[in-house]
């Protein structure tokens, strides 16, 4: 998308009732009748040219719905997880929007865009300390990649805070035109204890995404404004306790995750720079060192 037909879709977005639209969304990917969602999932399917050969169902039958469809679980061994014990891996199929060291609780967003950590996790300074000097991972899911979410390392979910916010769109013009967006957003912070410390993995809501899902949380639907909500794993059966690669979540519709890893921990592997396609379960960094 050139500069000019970006600066118009960005400018379009303001205009646009993001949250009306993105609950018509949510209502029509859950239509039932058989007709209409096998042609939106195989209309779907043509438009992005998915690739659904490892998807763990029959496309469409097995479907009840398109979000069904869109949040499809992978048929075994479609990806494998790095085992090594150093290796953190990516959450998520997609392409790297941005990665580096956050400095001075900065992050970068894209080129002449940065956003605080502050921002970003909306907590408090003592929190941030954790991740400030570490490193961060962007990566953006494009329509045609598998939506759901893994843990990039072994340990401990702790923590879930919903924060309330816009959905603008994630897509690599809005990222390059809209000043913070991603501390702008609606998100899902998780919080987990690792061996190496502290490590976060944040899901980034959008235009279009109907909801954000959790093991432990259930749906979460988006909300513009409001406090940010913590919220209450204790009750849920699902374990916290996570292996590498064990399933954090998924998107109802397409987004961003933002993977924060602690001061000193661990090294960003060469092939991580803006562009770079990435697929569940492989490696993205290299830790220091572990825990004994």
């Amino acid at each position: 998308m050139n500069g000019l037909k970006a600066r118009l879709f960005v400018g379009l977005q303001y205009l646009l009732p993001r949250y009306w639209m993105t609950s018509a969304v949510y209502r029509i990917s859950r239509v039932r009748q058989k007709h209409i969602k096998n042609l939106l999932i195989n209309k779907f399917i043509r438009l992005f040219n998915v690739d659904v050969s490892d998807a763990a169902g029959e496309v469409p039958a097995d479907y009840l719905t398109f979000n069904d469809f869109f949040t499809r679980e992978l048929a075994s061994g479609a990806r494998v997880v790095d085992s090594s014990n150093l290796a953190v891996v990516s959450p998520v199929d997609g392409t790297v929007s941005a990665a580096g060291a956050i400095s001075e609780g900065m992050l970068i967003q894209a080129k002449g865009h940065r956003y605080s950590l502050q921002d970003l996790l909306a907590t408090d300074l003592d929190e941030c300390a954790n991740f400030d000097g570490g490193h961060f991972i962007t990566v953006y899911l494009a329509p045609d990649n598998y939506h759901r979410v893994h843990a990039p390392l072994a340990g401990h979910l702790n923590a879930a805070r919903y924060v309330p916010g816009d959905l603008f769109s994630v897509n690599a013009a809005t990222v390059s035109h809209v000043p913070g967006l991603f501390a702008r957003n609606e998100r899902l912070v998780c919080h987990l204890t690792t061996d190496i410390g502290p490590l976060a993995v944040l899901l980034v809501g959008a235009l279009n995404v109907g909801s954000i899902t959790t093991p432990w949380t259930g749906e979460i639907r988006p909300r513009a404004n409001g406090m940010v909500e913590e919220l209450n794993l204790k009750t849920a059966p699902a374990t916290r306790a996570l292996a590498k690669g064990d399933l954090l979540g998924w998107f109802n519709m397409g987004s961003t995750v933002i993977v924060l890893l602690p001061r000193g921990a661990a090294a960003l592997d060469q092939h991580l720079v803006a562009g770079a396609p990435v697929r569940m379960g492989q490696s993205l960094a290299t830790l220091r060192s572990i825990a004994p």
